[in-house]
């Protein structure tokens, strides 16, 4: 009998380990917004999220779930000091990066405007390796 009472407790449980989800994704070509014909993996896939993740507008599209996306749009053109946003940009794609189990943390932002641009770079550390990710806003 399975859920006999007489069996010892380490018979009737199984420990089950969480395994993450396998990086396998086509190819995006963010310029066009066309999906390539490519398969990538890795480290490669991992920037690809993370561009990806930065660039959605969070809560904006049913498919993607309250965890997925960022909220960069609500800063943007917002009479806030520079500081400010500066440190809004920092939380905003830190926990838009975090949402995915493969990364462990987000670090050294260096955020520099450029007319209407933003260019931020941040290190990511993962379970892949460190990542330097540039991302243009």
């Amino acid at each position: 009998m399975a859920l006999s009472p007489l069996r010892n407790r380490e018979e009737r449980f199984v420990e089950v380990k969480h395994l993450s989800a396998p990086s396998r994704t086509y190819s995006l070509d963010f310029d066009t917004g066309d999906v390539g014909g490519r398969i990538i993996d890795g480290q490669e896939a991992l920037r690809q999220w993370i561009r990806k993740a930065i660039l959605t507008a969070r809560y904006r599209y049913l498919i993607y779930d309250s965890q997925y996306g960022c909220e960069l749009e609500s800063l943007l053109g917002q009479d806030i000091s520079h500081q400010l946003l500066k440190s809004e940009i920092t939380r905003v794609i830190t926990e838009a990066i975090l949402a995915d189990d493969r990364v462990t943390s987000v670090e050294q932002f260096a955020i520099v405007r450029d007319g209407d641009r933003l260019f931020v770079t941040f290190t990511v550390r993962t379970s892949e390796g460190i990542l330097e990710q540039e991302v243009t806003i």
